[in-house]
């Protein structure tokens, strides 16, 4: 991070810190605190998050491993050996007790505000090609939109033009957990963000209030960005988002993104297809398993393809469909790869085969979000086998 002194009237001297394999102490868990955990994690920090509740995103990172969440309230002592801090309570008088502390300790600290709610007097935002602040009233005299963004399957630098863009114009961002959270962090503070996080056999938003609160910021005049990992319409339900937005009245706009499915092998150094090898690829679904009753996979026709097959969602179901995939033909001695927390400092390759996956899945402690694929282009020898360098 670059220094960017700025002394205002307020007495804050602004200078850019670098934190790269430095403890962070995040004291929080709502709004304000998941865009602080994702600016610091983009900077390299380790990460503690204190708060009895947190977010379905936060939640999401500590599930991964990303940060470690301590599962209780502030106590003092809690910035002992951090070298930044960060207070994002409800509560003021915890953030300044958090504040003193840092003070006394040597810690660097600052406060994360929570956003305005939705329900709040005032909407402000960037008009295309400005800066200016504009207030509710014109914004509602102009008509609110919507833009389904495809942010990508992690890297933020994988986002589109067109798709930042529409980030910088927002006045509400709606974003999905496996979003680029590194763009959340970048918003200027006055923009909403709603976390619509998803999370696999857990704490999810049902799409209906995702569809409604589309809905419902748009007609107050507000810019909205859904902001979605992948492609929006790539198991993204970003159709019935569209339906919901078309159906009310509301201008929509789609951005294609890059879509896990060929974007994180392509980053692991696996192509999709290869010349002389496979004339096909097919992506498919794996959060329910085959022979369930609500599955529109046809199996046995998986099964008897030569070409490559890409499961998304599949961590949880990888035994029962390599299983499947064996049964109706699928050699058992088929390279698979697994690639997990793909486009992130994180990713990880593992290499296996289609009868070994399920011990392989356990064995490595496989966790979503994961991508695998079975044919053998993951045979091919690679150059860009590795962990994506840190930035």
């Amino acid at each position: 991070m670059n220094p960017a002194p700025d002394e205002g009237s307020d007495g804050i001297y602004r200078v850019g810190l670098r934190l790269r394999d430095r403890r962070v102490v995040v004291v929080g868990g709502g709004q304000g605190a998941h865009r602080a955990v994702a600016g610091v994690l983009e900077a390299g920090a380790t990460v503690s998050v204190i708060s009895p509740v947190v977010t379905p995103a936060l939640e999401a990172l500590a599930t991964a491993g990303s940060v470690t969440w301590v599962r209780r309230r502030y106590e003092p002592g809690d910035l002992d050996g951090a070298w930044y801090a960060v207070a994002a309570t409800d509560d003021p008088a915890v953030n300044v007790a958090i504040t003193r502390e840092a003070d006394r300790t040597r810690v660097f600290c600052s406060a994360a505000s929570e956003p305005p709610s939705a329900g709040g007097s005032a909407t402000v935002g960037r008009h295309r090609g400005t800066g200016r602040v504009r207030d509710a009233e014109e914004s509602r005299l102009e008509g609110g939109s919507v833009v389904l963004v495809g942010g990508g399957p992690g890297d933020p630098e994988l986002i589109t033009l067109r798709g930042m863009q529409a980030l910088s114009e927002a006045d509400v961002v709606i974003a999905d957990h496996l979003a680029p959270q590194a763009l959340l962090a970048a918003l200027p503070a006055e923009v909403e963000v709603v976390d619509a996080a998803k999370l696999p056999r857990g704490r999810s938003m049902p799409q209906e209030q995702i569809n409604a609160l589309l809905v419902f910021h748009a007609q107050a005049g507000r810019r909205v960005v859904r902001l979605k990992g992948g492609d929006p319409f790539v198991f993204g339900r970003g159709m019935e988002e569209l339906q919901a937005c078309t159906a009310a009245g509301i201008p929509v706009e789609v951005v294609p993104g890059v879509t896990s499915a060929i974007g994180v092998p392509g980053l692991a150094g696996i192509p999709v297809t290869h010349r002389g090898m496979t004339h096909e690829f097919v992506v498919v679904s794996g959060h329910l398993p085959p022979g369930h009753p609500e599955s529109l996979v046809d199996w046995p026709a998986l099964g008897r393809l030569r070409g490559t097959v890409v499961v998304l969602m599949g961590v949880h179901t990888a035994s029962a469909i390599s299983a499947a995939l064996i049964e109706h033909g699928r050699a058992p001695d088929t390279p698979v790869a697994v690639i997990a927390d793909g486009a992130t400092s994180r990713q990880r390759l593992v290499r296996t085969t289609l009868a070994d996956l399920p011990p392989t899945v356990v064995a490595q402690a496989i966790r979503p979000p994961a991508v695998w694929v079975v044919g053998d282009v993951v045979g091919l020898p690679s150059v860009a086998e590795r962990t994506p360098a840190a930035p």
